[in-house]
């Protein structure tokens, strides 16, 4: 995402782990917290957070299998959120690490979530923003032409296209060059029809809906008013569920709302972490 009026972060430390391109920002003793993005699968997604995060944590970042410097392979076929779940354990012990804390972007948040269900011990927290527990039919359908959109156009086409669900119109309108050289950058390293397919097809398959309860851990949710993908109410019905939630309504920032406005964002995430 445009980060051109952030002040440069230092560099990462980078490392492979099963094929999947790893980032390591912060104290290299401190509380482990891995970033998972959306559908995209860019680890950079969440550079407006590391700044705020690496001077307590160990902040993680990592493309997701498929996108960005990850293995681009196909996917196994069915392809599940489960599999996602699957790679943020893979990291753990590829970094040797028991449990973290798990910030997830929708696709990643549902991820954070399969795996509080499936290794709960791997888990110290999540932050679930712009999930769901259950793809809303309206977010299905906007996933399908995204993916029309791509068969139709390519990476280049989807990325043009891409910021109207993202990002709420006055924003876009303000960064549009941003914008631009952000896809052109990303075309390269974009999902190929294949992944991108699998990928949107587990998000569509999820539904957690009967097993909410079993998830012990903290979990905030947090949900976007004015987000045009995934509608708020997904977010309230996720939180409704759970044992152990905070809910917050952000009023504006759209899906991707730790970008547009992430010095609130920000304060949300870290007033969670706190209190733990």
């Amino acid at each position: 995402m445009p980060d051109a009026e952030l002040p440069p972060l230092p560099e990462p430390e980078t490392v492979t782990i099963d094929g999947l391109a790893v980032s390591l920002y912060g104290r290299p003793a401190g509380i482990p917290i891995i970033l998972s993005p959306g559908l995209d699968g860019h680890g950079a997604y969440w550079r407006p957070q590391v700044r705020a995060l690496m001077n307590r944590y160990r902040v993680i970042l990592y493309d997701h299998r498929g996108t960005g410097g990850s293995d681009h392979a196909d996917l196994p076929e069915p392809y599940s959120v489960s599999h996602m779940a699957g790679d943020i354990a893979a990291i753990l012990d590829g970094l040797d690490y028991e449990a973290a804390h798990i910030v997830g972007h929708a696709a990643g948040a549902l991820a954070g979530l399969q795996l509080a269900l499936d290794a709960p011990e791997r888990v110290l927290s999540v932050a679930a923003i712009n999930g769901w527990a259950a793809t809303e039919p309206y977010t299905a359908r906007c996933l399908d032409i995204y993916m029309a959109i791509y068969r139709a156009g390519g990476p280049e086409a989807w990325l043009r296209a891409q910021p109207m669900a993202l990002f709420p119109a006055e924003w876009i309108a303000d960064h549009l060059d941003d914008l631009d050289a952000l896809a052109a950058h990303q075309a390269a390293g974009f999902p190929s029809a294949q992944v991108l397919a699998a990928r949107i097809q587990a998000l569509s398959d999820f539904d957690i809906r009967e097993r909410l309860g079993d998830i012990a851990c903290p979990v905030l949710v947090m949900g976007s008013l004015d987000d045009m993908l995934v509608p708020v109410r997904a977010s309230a019905n996720l939180a409704e569920g759970l044992s152990n939630p905070q809910f917050v309504a952000v009023p504006w920032g759209g899906h991707a709302v730790n970008v547009t406005v992430p010095e609130e964002f920000d304060r949300y995430l870290l007033t969670f972490l706190r209190e733990l």
